[in-house]
């Protein structure tokens, strides 16, 4: 902080919500020394107004503290240097002082002092909406930033810090176990869009130009004009998969060629098989979905997305889905626990005015993947949303007129987006399970019978799991 600029005081300011500060500053020309100089009477004759004069000196007071911690922490590994040289030296000496600043900060942090209509609703344990949730990440984030003294790029493990003390305080945001992942995600998307704008922090720029992102470069609307160095200024978090020429021409094709009509399948298949260890780096990462699809849109094709899952597991899904759905149809829908399902109900009445055999056997094996949760207990809206909105966060399907021949649609959903349009049951229950194992989402607690159910039989365990 000592080395910063009068503009980089002045953005420290902002993120603290402290922006009526800076024309003031400016004009006094306070720089991060000067900022840290700065004692209660000279606080009192450039800020007005007292809840201003307390916020920047308690964040001046932190600072300062943790500042002596790490001089101290720095002595004592001077100290410790002498007494053993071929101990503390070289990385080892740069290592101690990482991981001291690490526990340093994992110790001091508490959870910010959060806005009275967040805390009533908080306090109710109700599930925030959007806006509300917005209004959560945005707090969390500048108050990261305050603990990393003006730092916008926090670590994997500081992320997973401040969800940890949020999701502890408030074990009510953990929604069907995926909390941690969705919460995780959302304030690494608000510090990627408080970076955006930023032109003169040199921390940003540096990251920046490190990651191919071009100053005053306009944002292209289509998927096809979206050039890979848009997309990295957007992906920071593994700047080094994103590197090459190869690597960034085998992306830019897949998009353009994703714009267009007709399609080489064939090339297609050759660029994601050349393309899948960055891919697969990203997914590990828990990269943000978008930014996944916005670099590979063909996972969007329930073709591809089957591919992907036999590259991981060498299954053919929609192979193993068509037999599953064949062999227990019937079985599913003589179990006695379906018999007064309104999905049970619906069927019977729609098989009363059709004759064909293909389209009977399409209705039973539609009706038998709907109620799958139902045969083992599970929460049935977290696996398909039947004629109405999808809730759930998590891979669920979207299901329209199931058992109208002509107009039915079936959808795949993740975090209440749509991914993909498919064409029947079976390949929309395949699309589940694989949507799962592709983007490595860990399966609700609330629907993990039906899934083990599903993938002991696409896997070919031993013992696989049976109905009911």
């Amino acid at each position: 902080m000592e080395s910063w600029s009068v503009e980089q005081v002045c953005n420290w300011l902002k993120l603290r919500n402290l922006g009526e500060l800076v024309p003031k500053f400016r004009e006094e020309e306070i720089s991060g020394a000067a900022l840290l100089a700065l004692n209660d009477r000279m606080v009192q004759q450039l800020v007005k107004k007292i809840g201003h004069q307390a916020v920047l000196m308690d964040l001046i007071k932190k600072y300062q503290q943790q500042k002596s911690g790490l001089e101290s922490f720095t002595y004592c590994c001077e100290t410790a240097s002498q007494k053993f040289p071929e101990v503390i030296s070289g990385k080892n000496l740069k290592s101690f002082f990482a991981r001291h600043k690490m526990l340093q900060w994992t110790s001091s942090y508490v959870l910010p002092d959060f806005p009275y209509d967040v805390k009533c609703i908080l306090a109710e344990k109700k599930c925030p909406d959007h806006s509300m949730r917005i209004r959560i990440i945005e707090f969390l984030q500048a108050d990261m930033t305050k603990y990393l003294e003006g730092s916008l790029y926090p670590n994997s493990q500081q992320y997973n810090i401040v969800v940890n003390a949020l999701l502890q305080a408030y074990p009510f945001l953990d929604e069907d176990g995926n909390g941690f992942l969705l919460w995780k995600r959302a304030l690494k998307d608000r510090f990627k869009y408080v970076r955006r704008p930023i032109e003169d922090d040199e921390q940003v720029l540096r990251n920046k130009c490190k990651f191919g992102h071009r100053r005053g470069q306009s944002r292209k609307s289509s998927f096809a004009e979206n050039t890979l160095d848009d997309v990295q200024g957007q992906v920071e978090e593994e700047p080094a998969h994103l590197k090459g020429s190869a690597m960034d021409l085998h992306i830019k094709w897949l998009n353009r060629e994703y714009a267009k009509t007709q399609r080489n399948w064939e090339e297609v298949d050759n660029r994601m098989n050349m393309t899948i260890e960055i891919r697969r780096k990203m997914i590990s990462d828990k990269a943000p979905l978008k930014d996944i699809l916005r670099l590979f849109p063909f996972l969007r094709c329930p073709y591809q997305l089957f591919r992907e899952f036999q590259l991981l597991t060498h299954m053919d899904i929609h192979k193993k889905t068509v037999e599953i759905l064949e062999i227990y149809s019937e079985n599913i829908l003589s179990l006695y626990v379906v018999r007064n399902n309104p999905i049970n109900i619906m069927l019977q009445e729609n098989l009363k005015q059709h004759t064909e055999e293909d389209v009977l056997k399409y209705m039973k094996m539609t009706a038998a993947c709907l109620l799958l949760p139902e045969v083992f207990g599970d929460d049935s809206s977290l696996f398909a949303a039947v004629n109405e909105e999808v809730k759930a966060v998590t891979p669920v399907l979207e299901v329209k007129n199931p058992f109208n021949v002509n107009s039915c649609e079936f959808a795949l959903y993740i975090e209440r987006e749509e991914l993909a349009q498919l064409d029947d049951c079976t390949m929309a229950l395949a699309a589940l399970v694989a949507a799962f194992h592709v983007f490595d989402i860990p399966c609700p607690k609330r629907i993990h019978r039906t899934l083990n159910f599903l993938e002991s039989l696409v896997f070919e365990v031993r013992n696989p799991a049976s109905l009911p």
